[in-house]
């Protein structure tokens, strides 16, 4: 049977000229035929979504852990949700949508069990070895731990989704990281630029931008939505913080006496409009100002070109300080966090003493290895953990000592 023309399947829509073009990526570490049904950057989405990383986030915590609801977000709803307000402000800018969805897609891969909790003590962990970054882990398994093709370890994906996921916060060289205090590069991101240059010192495409900003939307609605459903605070707490009151008083006005859940749920629609809203006018009015004519432009650009506006940063900020004394640090979620803690501290202790208590392929990746080659196999067996997972494998290790079992 004969290929159709490829321009029967694929979308030729016309985009911005600083877009980002799969026809024109910068390729891949392994060379590739190109597909006669998909653009280079839906190849990518389609091998994030099909991949033994992503299908793990469905049981890994956001800030919750699974036992204490089944409405709660997990990494996996928490990606799905950046994804759609990714492609939305994509939409919005005239730029690749599927490259925007591919990134966010990716963004969240390297989070380890136990959300934010288990990073920190694995970092810990693994401090005298180069120490644990989320980011640079993601980077790691989509570039070596997916074992899924005959030609390559990883997913060999293109330039452009590599580099959104090293920098869709922005450069981690040059005078951008540095106002920013970026911390010092982990050496995964390092060692895979030496092979696969990606620009460190310059910015990623907008569609990686659009991504990042995506990503605070959704955690900012979101774990308001988490936090009032779980009772860690009440709609009256949250008046006084600028943008939600504002909104819970247009609510009111609209729909006085409307039960609580709806509510919440005006809530959180209304705070991700606002949010979506004001970053599109900010970003149009920064590409109007810079007036880049191609993805180049973007890069080298002295700041990033999809933002919220100054006035809106403020309201987020307001939002990100509230959560976090009374969300992230609520004295219901503190015990949870430590225990969380204790289990991946004595899980690394375990299987860095004794490696053979791992499955039979991590046991045998650990056999051959120095103490900072074992302890970096040690961290990615942990890291690729289900909550449940790690959870099963405390009481077969450690006893019953987690308070979660």
């Amino acid at each position: 049977m004969s290929v159709a023309p490829v321009s029967k399947f694929l979308n030729d829509k016309p985009l911005a000229p600083y877009a980002a073009d799969w026809r024109r990526s910068r390729g891949r570490l392994h060379p590739e035929p190109a597909s006669p049904t998909r653009g280079e950057f839906q190849r990518d989405r389609d091998r994030l979504i099909h991949s033994t990383a992503f299908r793990r986030l469905a049981h890994k915590t956001q800030v919750f852990i699974p036992l204490d609801g089944d409405h709660f977000r997990t990494r996996l709803t928490h990606t799905i949700e950046v994804a759609q307000i990714s492609r939305a402000l994509a939409r919005g800018l005239r730029l690749d949508e599927d490259l925007a969805e591919a990134t966010a897609l990716a963004h969240d891969l390297g989070h380890t069990c136990f959300g934010h909790a288990g990073e920190e003590v694995l970092d810990a962990c693994m401090a005298p070895y180069g120490g644990f970054d989320h980011n640079a882990h993601a980077l790691r398994i989509v570039t070596r731990l997916e074992r899924r093709y005959a030609g390559w370890d990883g997913l060999n994906l293109c330039y452009e989704t590599l580099e959104g996921l090293v920098k869709h916060n922005g450069p981690l060289r040059g005078p951008y990281a540095r106002r920013r205090g970026k911390k010092e590069i982990p050496f995964e991101i390092i060692e895979f630029d030496n092979i696969f240059p990606l620009d460190l010192e310059l910015f990623a495409s907008a569609e990686a931008q659009c991504a990042a900003l995506a990503d605070d939307i959704a955690y900012n609605a979101h774990d308001i939505d988490d936090g009032l459903r779980a009772g860690l605070f009440s709609l009256d707490d949250l008046r006084p913080v600028g943008l939600v009151g504002g909104l819970l008083a247009e609510i009111d006005a609209l729909y006085p006496g409307l039960e609580r859940v709806r509510v919440i749920h005006e809530l959180v629609r209304r705070l991700i409009t606002r949010f979506v809203e004001d970053a599109l006018t900010e970003s149009a009015r920064r590409l109007e100002a810079l007036a880049p004519a191609s993805i180049e432009d973007i890069s080298r650009a002295q700041a990033p070109v999809v933002a919220f506006s100054p006035e809106m940063e403020r309201a987020q900020k307001a939002i990100k300080d509230f959560l976090f004394t009374r969300m992230y640090r609520h004295a219901v979620v503190l015990p949870v966090w430590k225990n969380a803690q204790k289990i991946v501290r004595g899980l690394f202790e375990k299987f860095f003493a004794e490696p053979e208590a791992m499955t039979d392929e991590w046991t045998q990746a650990a056999r051959p290895c120095d103490d900072g080659g074992r302890a970096r196999v040690v961290s990615d067996y942990i890291a690729g953990m289900t909550d449940r997972y790690a959870l099963a494998q405390a009481r077969e290790w450690l006893g019953d000592g987690s308070g979660f079992a």
